[in-house]
């Protein structure tokens, strides 16, 4: 078993997505393969009237310092990239995950072959 191989493959050093891609729709009106945009998954911005907030906020009020763990140990060095493929016929949206990968470009150019200098 060649083991170095699967190693680098693995782990490869940049992950390059075309900015289209042809996959499953499955809204109601496709339900067969389509061609969708393709845009990087981004959080939203946090609300601060959700429960959790509200709640937290008024815990920390007054005196007594930080009421809940602050978490320090982070480990992981890459982060799953999440992928937004918006069907170009319906608009139906779905998210496909990725592996884990340190860099990610969105339909970069390819480079071309041969020596760069």
């Amino acid at each position: 078993v060649d083991l170095q191989g699967y190693i680098f493959n693995t782990f490869a050093n940049m992950v390059n997505v075309p900015k289209e891609r042809k996959t499953y729709c499955a809204g109601k009106k496709c339900k067969k393969h389509q061609v969708h945009k393709v845009t990087q998954y981004k959080a939203g911005k946090a609300s601060n009237f959700a429960q959790g907030k509200r709640r937290y906020d008024s815990k920390q009020m007054g005196f007594g310092g930080q009421t809940k763990p602050v978490f320090h140990k982070k480990a992981k060095t890459t982060r799953k990239v999440v992928l937004r493929l918006e069907c170009k016929k319906c608009k139906t949206k779905k998210q496909l995950t990725l592996k884990r990968t340190k860099h990610f470009e969105l339909g970069a150019k390819k480079a071309e072959g041969g020596h760069q200098y």
